[in-house]
C-alpha cells in the first residue's frame, strides 16, 4: 500500500509539474492581436530558387539565371479574385546576400498554395532615371498595398551597394511598374535622403471584404525602419515626410527591447492594418546573440511580433507582443542563406475571409501562413518542441 501511495504521489507531481512546463510553454494571443496562423501541411515553401528562368539583364546585356541562388521576402496584393506574390530573387552574381544583384519576381495563384511564375522579372535595374540608387544591387524587400481605385503602390528598398533607400513605385496590374525615386527626396529640402531607410508598412483597412489603403485624419501613414520604428505621412503615396520631433529628429516610435525576442532589431512587415481596436503593427524582430537577447529564441533569429498603436493617433503605442506569434521552427525556415533562422514577413492579404501571411524563410525560400478568424489556430509555442521545455 505503502508503494502505491508512493507512486500515485509521484505521478501526481510528475503531473503537476508538466501541466506547469506546458502551461508556462503556451502562447495565449492578446485580444487584439492576428492569429494564430497556421502552416498548411504539405505546402511549403510555396516558392523556391529556379535556375531555369532566365532574361536578358539591361545592365549587362548577358542572359541572367535572376532567380538561381535564393527566392524570399515576398510582397502580396490580391488582383482578379488571385493572390499574387511579388517576391525577392537573387541571381549567382555574388557570394553572399547584398553582393548579388535582387530583381523582384511575379507569381499568382487561385488558392494562395500553387503558385504560376512569370519567366522574366517584373522590377529590375536598368538604364533608367534610378540606376544610380539601385545598380548593381538591385531592387528589394518590396511591400505592396492597394487604393480603393485599383492602383498598386509598392514600397521597397533601392540598393546600389553603397546606402538602401526606400524608393516607391505604382501599377494598375502588378506587372508593368512606373518607378518614381526615392520616397525621402523632397521632404526637409532631402535631409534624409541620404540616410539608410528601408522596410515600409502603408496603412490599410478592410473596406467592403476587400484590404485597401486608407486614411487618418485626411492623410495616409506609414511606418517604417529597420532599427528602429518610425512614422511618415504623405498625400500621394509617393512623397513622403518623415515625422519629426521637436529637435528635428526622425521620431521613434518602438525600439528593440532587452530580454525580448526583438532585441537586436524591429524591422517593420507588411501593410499594417487598421482594426476597430486599432492600429496593427506587423514586425520583424531579431533576437540578440549576447545576453540581452531572449535565451528561448536563438541568436541571430528573425520572428515575428505585433504591436498596437491608438487608431486615432498613429504615433501612440499602446501594446506589443511580449513573445513572437510566429518563429522558426519548420527546417525550410532554418535552413538557408541565414542560418540562425528566419520568418520574415512582408506579404499579408484577406483572401477568401482569411488572412495569408507570406514571409521570406531564412533569405532563400518562401512560404504561407494562415489566420482563419472563424477558427483561429494556436501561436507557435514559445519553445519548440525539439527544444524541450524549459
Amino acid at each position: 500500500m505503502k508503494n502505491k501511495s508512493f507512486y500515485r504521489l509521484l505521478l501526481f507531481f510528475f503531473i503537476v509539474i508538466n501541466a506547469d512546463a506546458f502551461a508556462q510553454n503556451r502562447n495565449v494571443l492578446p485580444g487584439w492581436a492576428f492569429g494564430g496562423f497556421a502552416r498548411p501541411k504539405g505546402m511549403n515553401p510555396v516558392i523556391s530558387p529556379d535556375s531555369s528562368a532566365i532574361f536578358v539583364d539591361p545592365m549587362t546585356g548577358l542572359k541572367t539565371r535572376w532567380a538561381a541562388n535564393d527566392t524570399f521576402n515576398p510582397a502580396a496584393a490580391v488582383r482578379h479574385n488571385q493572390i499574387v506574390v511579388l517576391y525577392r530573387s537573387e541571381d549567382k552574381s555574388g557570394v553572399k546576400i547584398s553582393t548579388r544583384t535582387s530583381r523582384l519576381g511575379y507569381a499568382s495563384s487561385k488558392d494562395g498554395f500553387h503558385f504560376t511564375r512569370k519567366a522574366k522579372p517584373i522590377l529590375y535595374p536598368g538604364n533608367d532615371d534610378q540606376k544610380e540608387y539601385e545598380w548593381p544591387g538591385g531592387c528589394e524587400d518590396p511591400r505592396v498595398a492597394v487604393t480603393e481605385d485599383g492602383t498598386y503602390v509598392m514600397l521597397y528598398t533601392q540598393w546600389n551597394r553603397k546606402l538602401p533607400r526606400l524608393g516607391a513605385a505604382t501599377s494598375k496590374d502588378l506587372m508593368r511598374w512606373t518607378k518614381h525615386g526615392p520616397i525621402f527626396q523632397d521632404a526637409y529640402a532631402g535631409k534624409f535622403l541620404n540616410m539608410p531607410t528601408k522596410s515600409a508598412s502603408i496603412l490599410t483597412a478592410v473596406k467592403n471584404d476587400q484590404q485597401v489603403i486608407t486614411k487618418i485624419n485626411g492623410k495616409y501613414y506609414m511606418y517604417w525602419g529597420e532599427r528602429h520604428v518610425y512614422a511618415a505621412t504623405s498625400t500621394n503615396l509617393i512623397d513622403w515626410t518623415p515625422m519629426v520631433d521637436s529637435k528635428g529628429d526622425l521620431l521613434i516610435l518602438a525600439s528593440p527591447r532587452k530580454g525580448f525576442f526583438d532585441s537586436d532589431m524591429t524591422e517593420c512587415g507588411p501593410p499594417s492594418i487598421l482594426t476597430d481596436k486599432g492600429i496593427i503593427l506587423f514586425y520583424n524582430g531579431r533576437n540578440h546573440a549576447d545576453e540581452r537577447g531572449d535565451r528561448r529564441f536563438n541568436g541571430g533569429a528573425y520572428c515575428a511580433g505585433q504591436m498596437l498603436f491608438d487608431k486615432t493617433d498613429p504615433t501612440k503605442l499602446l501594446d506589443r507582443l511580449e513573445v513572437p506569434f510566429l518563429k522558426p521552427m519548420e527546417a525550410f525556415e532554418k535552413s538557408g542563406q541565414y542560418t540562425n533562422g528566419t520568418v520574415f514577413i512582408e506579404g499579408m492579404v484577406w483572401f477568401e475571409h482569411k488572412w495569408f501571411l507570406y514571409y521570406g524563410c531564412a533569405d532563400s525560400k518562401v512560404a504561407v501562413a494562415i489566420f482563419d478568424p472563424a477558427r483561429p489556430a494556436d501561436p507557435d509555442p514559445i519553445v519548440s518542441t525539439e527544444q524541450g521545455i524549459k
